[in-house]
C-alpha cells in the first residue's frame, strides 16, 4: 500500500526540507512541495532532488511565489490569491512526501491555513520538531491542533541537537510515536541523507 505523508513543522527553519529528503530516500518516494515561497532559484524541490540518491520524481509546485514571506502575503505581492481548489495532489502509484510551508497555522489566503491544505489532501502528517526554549509548547500545540481536527498523525521526528528531557516529555505526554531522531548534520549530501534514512522507523 502506498502512503502519502504531509511533512509539517512546529515552526519555520527547523529542517522540514532535510527531513523530507530523508523520508523521500527512506520510502523511495515521490516529492511534492505545493507552495514555494521565495528562493525560486534554489527551491526546496531542487534541494531535495540534489540530496536524494534515487532518481526521484519531483512534482512541480502548484504555486511559485517570489518573496520569502508567508504564502498569503507573498501571493498578494505577486498579484494572485492562493486557492485550495487549484492545489491538486499529483497522481502517482508511489509513496508521496508532501512538504508544507512553516507550521499548521501559516495562512494561505484570508481564510485558509496550511491546516486546511492538509485536510483537503487527506494526507497523514509527520511532525518535525527541534529542541529550543519553547519547543515543548510548540510541539504539543501542533499535535493537539491535529487531533482536534481529526487528522491522522503518523509520527514525530526530532531534528537537530538532542534534548532527552524535552523529547521524553513530548513523547510521554502526547503518546505520538517517535519515528526517529536526526542529529545536527554538518555535511549535507546524498551519502549523509542515505545514512540518516537508516535511523527512521516508518
Amino acid at each position: 500500500m502506498n502512503n502519502t505523508y504531509f511533512i509539517t513543522g512546529i515552526g519555520t527553519g527547523i529542517g522540514k526540507t532535510i527531513i523530507s529528503s530523508i523520508l523521500t530516500e527512506k520510502l523511495k518516494a515521490d516529492y511534492w512541495k505545493p507552495i514555494q515561497s521565495g528562493d525560486l532559484e534554489i527551491s526546496d524541490s531542487l534541494f531535495v532532488k540534489h540530496l536524494v540518491s534515487l532518481d526521484t520524481i519531483i512534482h512541480p509546485e502548484s504555486y511559485r511565489l517570489s518573496e520569502p514571506l508567508s504564502p498569503h502575503l507573498s501571493a498578494r505581492l505577486d498579484g494572485i490569491e492562493i486557492s485550495l481548489s487549484s492545489i491538486k495532489k499529483p497522481e502517482t502509484d508511489n509513496n508521496l512526501i508532501i512538504e508544507g510551508a512553516g507550521g499548521l497555522m501559516v495562512p494561505l489566503n484570508d481564510k485558509e491555513l496550511i491546516l486546511d491544505l492538509i485536510k483537503s489532501l487527506g494526507a497523514k502528517v509527520i511532525i518535525v520538531s527541534q529542541n529550543y526554549l519553547g519547543s515543548i509548547n510548540h510541539t504539543l500545540l501542533t499535535i493537539e491542533m491535529l487531533k482536534i481536527h481529526h487528522i491522522e498523525i503518523a509520527g514525530l521526528i526530532f531534528n537537530g541537537i538532542k534534548n532527552e528531557e524535552s523529547e521524553q516529555y513530548i513523547e510521554n505526554y502526547s503518546n505520538v510515536k517517535v519515528l526517529g531522531r536526526i542529529p545536527k548534520m554538518s555535511i549535507l549530501n546524498a551519502e549523509t541523507i542515505k545514512k540518516a534514512a537508516e535511523h527512521i522507523t516508518l
